[in-house]
């Protein structure tokens, strides 16, 4: 059963409140008011002027305690890509980001078309593969995060708010804490706003809203069931941060409390590249929120449109 060895984030040390960050929009105030009350906002973390996308990745993965002296069993490294670009052509870290961390036997490649969702996609690729291999000392290396690259990703019109941050995530086939018991995705490829006509995009956009919650509701009780649980026994909940509004409609769908889900990181973080979930359990530990055999999911959306979400027991 895929089990998570150990989880790290990183967070620049530049913070960007949103007054700065939409300063060149020109937007009504109002804007600003509904995403700080209604959306829970506050600032991002942006790296300093200079930094790069490999810094961003390496320093996640410097992070985690558990790699130092295993690196030669790590087999795969996943970059889990929200964006088909995220830099200018033909620029790749990943093999750069081998050499730093000296994963010399790592076979290393991006795993995307799921948005935001799709660290979920690259921990259920990652579990297939090792099992694949059937050596249970191998070791898959996980790095989500990218920088904010085009002006279309640092605020879109569902008011999500973008950060740069990174997360990694050592893997393995099979473990005794936070083991993946279920993994479902729905693909809506009919909601998908890239794959909408530009006459038709506003019309497209307003029924993904409309249609958001009922689909998110659904992936997690899928989750759940698929897990042998019921929704209101899951421990925690650790979303994605799009903004507190929707995951509030969510829970109602739910019927759960609003606080079964981790929301601290919004006002303080944002909406990152696919690490939102991973720097999620990060706080959930730091706070001491699970403990020995609580069983939690996960869950994330992306463009596509992707609803995933995965159950794990720490």
């Amino acid at each position: 059963m895929t089990a998570l060895r150990e989880i790290a984030g990183y967070l620049p040390d530049r913070r960007v409140p949103l007054e700065e960050l939409l300063a060149d929009w020109r937007l009504p105030p109002s804007t600003l008011d509904t995403l700080r009350r209604s959306y829970g906002y506050s600032e991002v973390r942006r790296q300093k002027p200079g930094e790069t996308l490999l810094d961003l990745l390496a320093q996640a993965a410097h992070g985690l305690s558990a790699l130092p002296g295993r690196a030669d069993r790590v087999r795969y490294l996943l970059y889990a890509r929200t964006v088909p670009v995220s830099l200018p052509h033909p620029v790749n870290p990943l093999p750069e980001l081998c050499d730093l961390l000296g994963l010399r036997a790592a076979t290393a490649f991006a795993v995307g078309h799921h948005g935001c969702a799709a660290g979920l996609l690259a921990i259920d690729v990652a579990g297939r593969l090792l099992t694949a291999d059937g050596d249970p000392d191998a070791l898959a290396l996980i790095v989500a995060g990218e920088q904010v690259f085009t002006l279309d990703e640092s605020l879109r019109p569902e008011a999500r708010i973008f950060g740069e941050a990174s997360a990694a995530c050592l893997v393995s086939a099979d473990g005794p804490r936070d083991r993946v018991l279920s993994y479902v995705t729905l693909q809506c490829g009919d909601l998908d706003h890239w794959a909408a006509d530009r006459a038709d995009r506003a019309d497209h956009a307003e029924r993904f809203a409309r249609e958001y919650t009922p689909l998110m509701g659904q992936v997690i009780r899928a989750a759940a069931e698929r897990a042998g649980l019921r929704v209101d026994e899951l421990r925690l909940v650790l979303p994605h941060n799009v903004n507190t509004r929707s995951w509030r409609k969510v829970c109602r769908e739910l019927g759960l409390p609003p606080t079964v889900v981790l929301l601290d990181n919004v006002p303080l973080i944002g909406h990152t590249f696919a690490a939102d979930t991973f720097l999620n359990y990060r706080t959930a530990i730091k706070n001491g929120l699970l403990s020995a055999g609580d069983r939690y999911l996960v869950v994330s959306a992306g463009y596509g449109a992707i609803f995933s979400a995965m159950v794990l027991e720490h």
